[in-house]
């Protein structure tokens, strides 16, 4: 009996201290993306239109992005972003039009630069990335064969 109660201790000690080290890494991984906050601006629009994405710092455990697109001075989309730290993992959350619901995108990659996120049950996209190269960004979606680049300069 001592043997069983001393298993389900080390157990329980070995799960908890998994957890609190998953919470830890994702908090750590959440600093990198301090680079995204601000205004950026779309350069590869079509031409009589524009975009801007914005993303402010709401908490420590996320980011607010709203995603603009304006033809002439009429908006033509916009998109709610997010992301969070949910369950120990960073998730990128987008509540677009098209969708009922808002769609959850888990963070696969991450550097100081850089960053993926992919849902490989959505219908489109199933990867978004973003990449930072100096005062531009790449943001990438892709699924099904399919990549759409957004290119940005910071505003």
């Amino acid at each position: 009996m001592k043997g069983i109660c001393f298993l389900f201790f080390l157990f329980s000690f070995s799960f908890g201290t998994l957890a609190q080290n998953n919470t830890l890494q994702a908090s750590e991984d959440f600093k990198k993306l301090d680079w995204l906050i601000g205004i950026w601006s779309r350069t590869n629009a079509k031409p009589g239109r524009t975009g801007v994405e914005q993303w402010k710092k709401t908490t420590t455990q996320e980011l607010r992005g709203t995603g603009v697109n304006l033809r002439g001075t009429d908006t033509t989309f916009v998109e709610k972003l997010r992301i969070i730290i949910r369950d120990n993992t960073i998730t990128y959350v987008a509540d677009v039009p098209e969708n009922q619901k808002p769609v959850y995108f888990k963070l696969t990659e991450i550097s100081e630069n850089s960053f993926v996120c992919e849902n490989p049950e959505h219908d489109f996209p199933k990867k978004i990335s973003y990449q930072l190269d100096g005062n531009k960004l790449k943001a990438q979606i892709s699924g099904n064969g399919k990549v759409i680049d957004y290119l940005f300069e910071r505003k």
